[in-house]
């Protein structure tokens, strides 16, 4: 039987299938069901940065108004010892899945700004999480804001978590950056030890009764996962941190072809969202089959083989690839 065991993020992995960031790991009896699938780590769903400062404000107020209110007033509010904020509830939750699960835990933490908000990672940490994936889910909606600012911004946001923590940390990167691979290298000199490729940006719609903008979520869809695909090529054997592929991985082989281009893990969501988290079970054993068919003894040896380094035409991951679409094209007669 191939081994299918991996390392990422310094935490040996006995797969490389690991759910990411979802509604999913907020129930413990969820959270369950998908280590007895087979998850190698979960990953939880997101602490946000406005969540917490949100939080913060709440407090201040509430404490404000006991010092100067009235004594009657001060009665109808709640007292402090009873308020409890998303990070308490956050700590909380962290500390029951490690208490019920046997995988690491990866917390995740969402903001825009290298703000306060930041300090509180170092409470992730002493709850027990094995290590941090930090979402920066930030659009770059000014135009006078230029790449390298916004590149920086992550950077600052990284360098001020390193600061705090001491348990690895990954930072989980949206496709929209002028030059992905030398971005990357900043991060790994300013402390990353892995990155998620790629982050998908929800798009907003507009509603033509109202001509309201509105939410819309779609899930992925296995094509999208050649992106990362693309990129994790490029970037094996030139980078020493983690890579795990995020966005459209869906059935086996979205996830053999990623371990081929150079991943570490993949990330899977819309397909548990989708089929359930026994959806992971199907994964790995079709996984599981394709290595032994195609006599690989381990992730380990497929890991990288059709990577930019080693593939037999690098060029198919540049342009060359991008003619030879267009070109294969024939219009219907």
């Amino acid at each position: 039987m191939s081994d299918l065991s991996t390392r990422y993020l310094g935490l040996e992995l006995k797969n490389p299938l690991v759910p990411s960031a979802s509604p999913l790991s907020r129930s413990l009896d969820m959270a369950k069901r998908l280590e007895d699938a087979g998850a190698a780590a979960i990953v939880m769903y997101s602490l946000f940065e406005e969540e917490i400062s949100a939080d913060e404000e709440a407090m201040d107020q509430l404490l404000h108004h006991q010092d100067i209110g009235h004594a009657e007033a001060v009665s109808y509010l709640p007292a402090h010892e009873v308020y409890k904020t998303h990070l308490e509830n956050y700590l909380e939750h962290l500390s029951a899945l490690k208490k019920a699960l046997d995988i690491p835990v990866i917390a995740s933490l969402n903001g825009t700004t290298a703000g306060g908000w930041i300090e509180h990672s170092k409470q992730l940490q002493e709850a027990g999480a094995d290590a941090l994936e930090i979402n920066v889910y930030y659009l770059a909606a000014d135009v006078g804001q230029s790449g390298e600012a916004v590149e920086s911004r992550y950077v600052e946001i990284l360098t001020g978590l390193k600061g705090h923590v001491s348990i690895p940390v990954t930072m989980k990167l949206s496709p929209q950056f002028s030059s992905v691979g030398h971005f990357i290298h900043r991060l790994e000199a300013a402390g990353a030890d892995g990155v998620s490729l790629f982050n998908r940006f929800y798009l907003p719609d507009i509603n033509l009764e109202n001509l309201d903008v509105m939410p819309s979520l779609n899930l992925s869809t296995s094509a999208e996962s050649r992106l990362a695909m693309r990129w994790i090529a490029i970037l094996h054997g030139h980078v020493n941190l983690s890579l795990a592929a995020t966005g459209g991985i869906h059935v086996a082989e979205d996830v053999i072809k990623l371990l081929l281009a150079g991943a570490d893990i993949t990330h899977v969501c819309s397909a548990l969202l989708k089929h359930g988290p026994e959806h992971l079970t199907v994964m790995l054993e079709e996984t599981q089959r394709w290595l032994e068919e195609n006599e690989y003894e381990s992730v380990q040896q497929l890991k990288g083989s059709v990577s930019l380094i080693h593939a037999e035409d690098p060029t198919a991951f540049e342009r060359t690839n991008y003619m030879d679409v267009l070109n294969s094209w024939v219009p219907r007669s």
